[in-house]
Formats: C-alpha cells, structure tokens, sequence
C-alpha cells in the first residue's frame, strides 16, 4: 500500500482532534444548599405600634432573640448597651429612668445635645413634605442654592462648598479624589495618630490600629509622625526645635516618597480619637508652607472638631494664616441630628472642575431633608452665638482639667481647646497602661463601670479619656459634668494601684 494511501486512511480514521484552543465541555455546579423560604414566619403585630410604646421588657427581648453587630466593639457587647429612652438639653435618659450626662456629644457629634431647636425640626418636615428626595445629577433644590450660599460665606478665605455626602469618611474619600484627579498624582500622605473614616481609601489613610482590620491593602497611601508620637521625642531644647525635626522628618520622607508623586498631605487640625492633640505654634504653618513648596494641596479633616468645637468655625482657624486646599466637615454640621457631611475646597480646584467631572458619586449627596436640617442647624450657631458660648466656657473647662489633673494621680497630662479636652491615663511606674489596639485592662473597665454608674455617658479611647459635652451646655452643667468625672476617676486611681 502506498505511504499517501496510509495517510488517507489515517485521516479518514481521525477522532476529531484539531488543531486550535477551544473549550472544554463544562457544566456549573448544582444549588444544593437550599434554604427554604418560610413564608409563614410571620411579621410580629408589635411593629404595628406607635414607637415608643414597646416595654423595656419587649425591648430587651428583641435584643437578644435578633443579634446585630455593633463596629468598633464584638458584637456581644450590645447587651450592656444601656436602652435610652429620650434625652433633654445635654442629658440622657435610659429605661429605668437613669439620667446621664452626655460627656462625649455621642461621637463628638450632637454638638447642640438632645433637645434640638424647633426650627430644624420645622425645616425637615417641611422639606420632607415639600420633595423628600431629588438625585443631584436630576434636580436641583432651593435648601442646595441656599446652603451652599450659606457655606460659601461663612468659610474663610477662598474656600467654596463642593459636595455635601453623608458621613466623615464618604467627605474624606471626595477630598482624596479631588486632590488625585486635581494633580495628577496618586500618593496622600497622612499621619500615624490619625483616624479618617472606615472606607476603602479613609481607613488606609488612617493611622490608629483600626486601619489593620481592613487588611492595609489600598496602595499609595503613606503614613508619617505628627509632633506627638508616643514612645520618643523630636530632638531640641525648646519647642521650636523639636517643631523644625517635625518639619525635617516631614519634608525628608517626602523627598524619599517623590514629591511629584505626592496629591495632599491629610491632616486633622486637631486629631480627635487619638487624644484631642493641638498641633505647636509653628508645625501647620510649617506644613502649609511644604505643600506650596512641592505643589501639594493640604487637606485638612475638620470632622470632629469642625463647627465650633474649638471656639472656631473650623480647627485650623486656631493657627495664624493657614488656609488649606480641601477641608472635609460632618457631625456638627447638622449637630448629628441626620446624616451630612461637607467636602470644600479652594477657588482653583472648584474652576478646575467646571469642565470635568469630579469623578466622585454618593445616591444621598445633597440630601434635601439632612439638608435643611443642617442649614438650620447652623443658621441656629449663628445667630445663638453657640461658638462664642463655648469661648466665654473654654476657661472654665480648662480650669476644671487641670483641678481633676492635679486631683488624680492616674493622670498623666491633659489637653484643651475650646470645649474639648482629653486626659492621658499612666501606670504607676509611668508607662503607658494600654495601646490603643489592646483590651481593656480589668482597671479600665472598673473604671467604665464606675463612669456608667456615676451618670456619665460616652466614648472611651483609652488610654485616652475624652471631654468633648455639647456645646449648649452651660455652666452649672459642665460643673455637674466634670463633678460626676471626678467621682469616676477615684476608681481608676485604686484599680491601676495609685494610694489614695
């Protein structure tokens, strides 16, 4: 047989196979994890009735038969949540009647306490009423004109109102898109002793501990020391010196990073939750001074401190011609009431933006009702003079700091500015008694029994104890405030082994 005649017969005999890269035959799984849909559950007739009229006893059954998770705590910890009731003026009331003192404004938010004036209850129905929602890219609404007006006149400077989001970090994030998208560049610089909001780019720009539980995984975003790191101190005799390393270290790690990488260095003017730290006289002016240096716009987060916290409109107002590029706001600009927040930025970036888009979305940016709550919510700080009651109350405050300082051997040091203050807590042997990512230790939480038990309310950092009350207190209140610390803090002298 001849070769060409084997070869035919060969390909006449061929199974198929081709030359190529096709697929292979696969089938997805089946759905064999089934869960029923029990449609005679049923729906409990007690929603039904008007809120506020379940017993405490109903209360505290729902509680534990549907868990909810809590976000900073495990998720156990709900059962000693005190169940609040109502509040009046700064103080709380919970199911039994207990009256507690809102030491902290909740998050350092409900900046006017729990009686809210009737013209921001008014200007929420009525726009709620009026038109509950319109989507920013659809409608447009006479609370946006007139709130965005109003901002634009109060802000220093050339500073306009940009967006209006809903939380800390959402406002966080459109200042990090703004300041990206401005420069070309993608690295945001922030700092150790820092906390910027639980979202992807705001919890990577944070510095605190809550940052590793999101895996630090975001690239680009760099970290540096403020003027206060815990364990060593900028070298110098006086506080100029040890400011000029502060500023050296900064500027040496950003000639490292590239400067021509760098979009904004990201600061709290005041840092909140790592423990109400005031920069020195000198270190922001030094900071704005690097970014005009190497073209980096400086983003300052005013979500804690903002809105009269301090004795100022904004905290970077405490220090002497800094103006920075972006400034994002939240809590006290509807005082908690609803949700909002504020990212503004500087007349360049907002002509910069007139013909691109920012490239930053939110369904509830320039929410109407929270709106209208947080344009009255201002008009009110305004014209109550609210940020000049909390001057005429910061020497009092401060007064009564350092009495419970020199009261309390447990305390190290404090800090105040406006009507914000924070102690630090030391061993005995003067170490520190807890990182901020470790457990409470037994002396602490003796020490939060004793602050619940004595009719205080409110965060705790520790080894950080916050003062932060509304800033409607008055004085006879802010007395009764610091009276009710004091008694605490007997507890916390005992339990870290201080003699009385």
């Amino acid at each position: 047989m001849s070769a060409s005649a084997v070869i035919q017969g060969v390909s006449h005999l061929r199974r198929g196979a081709l030359k190529g890269s096709r697929n292979w035959p696969h089938r997805s799984p089946p759905l064999t994890k089934v869960t029923p849909d029990d449609e005679n559950r049923g729906i409990d007739e007690a929603h039904f009735l008007p809120l506020g009229s379940w017993t405490p006893e109903k209360v505290d059954s729902s509680r534990k038969e549907n868990p909810f998770m809590l976000t900073w705590a495990a998720g156990k910890g709900r059962h000693a949540v005190p169940h609040m009731t109502h509040g009046e003026g700064v103080y709380l009331f919970d199911t039994n009647g207990k009256k507690y003192l809102d030491w902290t404004s909740q998050a350092v938010c409900a900046n006017l306490g729990h009686t809210l004036p009737e013209s921001v209850i008014t200007a929420a129905a009525q726009q709620m009423s009026a038109l509950p929602f319109v989507y920013g890219g659809i409608g447009v609404t006479e609370i946006r004109i007139r709130m965005n007006q109003l901002m634009a006149e109060i802000l220093p400077g050339d500073l306009r109102p940009a967006v209006f989001p809903s939380s800390g970090a959402e406002a966080n994030e459109a200042g990090i898109m703004m300041a990206r998208r401005y420069t070309g560049r993608d690295k945001v610089l922030s700092f150790y002793r820092s906390y910027h909001g639980a979202s992807g780019n705001t919890l990577s720009a944070t510095g605190d501990s809550r940052r590793w539980y999101g895996g630090d995984q975001v690239p680009n975003m760099i970290k540096a020391f403020n003027p206060f790191p815990l364990f060593f101190r900028h070298a110098g005799d006086t506080e100029e010196e040890r400011v000029q390393q502060a500023l050296s270290m900064l500027e040496e790690q950003i000639l490292n990073e590239g400067p021509e990488d760098i979009a904004s260095i990201m600061i709290e003017s005041v840092v909140g939750a790592g423990g109400c730290l005031i920069m020195p006289p000198g270190y922001m002016q030094g900071v704005r001074a690097i970014c005009d240096k190497y073209g980096i716009l400086m983003h300052c987060d005013e979500v804690m401190v903002g809105f009269g916290r301090t004795g100022k409109l904004m905290g970077f107002q405490n220090y002497p011609d800094v103006l920075p590029d972006i400034v994002s706001a939240a809590k006290g600009i509807s005082s908690a009431a609803i949700p909002l927040s504020m990212t503004a930025c500087s007349q360049a970036i907002m002509d910069f933006f007139e013909e691109i888009p920012l490239g930053y979305g939110s369904t509830y940016q320039a929410h109407p009702v929270a709106m209208a709550c947080a344009y009255e919510n201002i008009k009110y700080l305004l014209q109550e003079d609210i940020i000049g009651g909390v001057n005429r109350l910061a020497p009092l405050f401060e007064d009564e700091m350092d009495k419970i300082a020199e009261n309390h051997p447990c305390i190290k040091q404090y800090r105040a500015i406006g009507l914000f203050g924070c102690f630090d807590v030391h061993e005995t042997d003067g170490s520190n008694p807890k990182l901020q990512h470790a457990a409470p230790t037994e002396a602490f939480l003796k020490y939060k029994m004793a602050y619940k038990e004595n009719g205080l309310a409110g965060l705790h950092r520790f080894p950080h104890i916050h003062c932060a009350p509304p800033l409607s207190i008055n004085e006879d209140e802010l007395l009764d405030g610091f009276a009710r610390l004091d008694n605490s803090l007997y507890t916390l002298d005992s339990a870290l082994g201080y003699q009385s």
